[in-house]
């Protein structure tokens, strides 16, 4: 009989890869059996899900009792907050975050893969702070550290997705575009093709748990200076 893998968030660019990885992989589908949650059962994506033979369900962070009967009965749960860019980022992952990890423990789940981040301003020694996202998917976990299941976690780079969206460039005025950071043009930086490649390392996890137990994986398709970024984009 297969183990129930219950990926949360089955329709995002993350919880997406990994159902895509599992389904493809000759070894793992066959070790494996996929529930999805989602919030909305009929849209587009999960009815393809569906199509492919994942079980869809609904489910909300904010609605606990929805959360614990989708990761009822599950063997292993991949977890995922979304980033909530209202002021009150930290304090979102953070309740979300342990939300998730409590509702596997309620309802027995014995292993568990976090997507996390490091600790921006602890890192920084300070320096940088309100580093919403950052700060709170590290300190949630060190929460599923503490709590009695066995876990692992991934911590991919930055989206490549991004530079579609909240790192695009923007118009100057004289016919080009610039993005901007703090970043020094030659420093190298993590991206990573979230909807094609996270599944790739969630596999990973999958196929030896021992091997990654309580370690975190760090996931880039490549490593990128902006000045290549740039270069790429031109």
């Amino acid at each position: 009989m297969s183990k129930l893998l219950v990926v949360f968030g089955a329709t995002g660019q993350q919880g997406g890869s990994i159902v895509e990885s599992v389904l493809k992989d000759i070894q793992l589908s066959k070790e494996y059996s996929i529930r999805g949650t989602t919030r909305d059962p009929s849209k587009p994506n999960a009815v393809e899900l569906a199509k492919k033979g994942v079980e869809i369900v609904k489910a909300d962070v904010e609605d606990v009792a929805s959360v614990q009967k989708a990761f009822e009965g599950a063997h292993i749960v991949f977890a995922n907050t979304v980033t909530v860019y209202d002021g009150h980022t930290y304090e979102h992952e953070v309740k979300h975050g342990r939300a998730l990890a409590d509702a596997a423990v309620a309802v027995g789940v014995p292993f568990y893969i976090y997507s996390t981040l490091p600790h921006a301003g602890k890192m920084s020694g300070g320096k940088f702070k309100n580093m919403g996202h950052f700060d709170g998917k590290a300190e949630t976990e060190q929460y599923i550290r503490t709590l009695p299941l066995r876990s692992a976690f991934i911590a991919p780079g930055s989206f490549m997705s991004n530079f579609h969206a909240s790192m695009a460039p923007h118009p100057t005025g004289d016919g080009t575009y610039a993005f901007a950071s703090f970043v020094e043009r030659d420093v190298q930086m993590p991206l990573i093709d979230t909807a094609a490649d996270t599944g790739k390392w969630v596999a990973a996890i999958l196929a030896d748990f021992p091997r990654y137990e309580g370690k975190v994986l760090c996931c880039s398709t490549a490593l990128y200076t902006f000045g290549e970024m740039a270069d790429a984009m031109s």
